[in-house]
């Protein structure tokens, strides 16, 4: 009881953060969708299938467990996004070896997300579903 009300607490926390995340360029969506999404799927089978039917975020999480990967579009827009708020945290901090830090987190998680399978999105229309 007490397990499935903390996993749903943090699975809604997580949609409210990749909804603002929508509109915010340096708080990012899909990884809050994703532990959302892992939360549901074990507190609550009902939102874990609303989150996945959704309109919105169904596709970016339906591209990521049945093929790993994700659209071209959401690739451009993560290394846009990823560039920006490391440049921005790199010129913000004041240690050098912060900035070191920084740098090569950044390199190492440019590299890991750019060597992610892509998959083609399709367009919505009736015949593809």
């Amino acid at each position: 009881m007490i397990k499935r009300f903390f996993l749903l607490a943090i699975g809604w926390f997580c949609v409210v953060l990749g909804v603002i995340g929508i509109f915010l360029p340096l708080l990012p969506t899909t990884p809050f969708l994703l532990l959302a999404s892992a939360c549901f799927m074990r507190g609550s089978p009902k939102l874990s299938r609303w989150l996945h039917q959704h309109p919105t975020f169904g596709p970016i999480l339906q591209n990521w467990h049945q093929h790993g990967a994700v659209t071209r579009k959401v690739k451009r827009r993560a290394n846009v996004m990823i560039v920006l708020s490391f440049a921005l945290s790199i010129y913000l901090v004041p240690l050098g070896w912060h900035k070191i830090m920084l740098i090569v987190i950044g390199i190492t998680l440019l590299i890991w997300f750019n060597r992610l399978p892509v998959v083609e999105s399709v367009a919505p229309r009736r015949e593809n579903y």
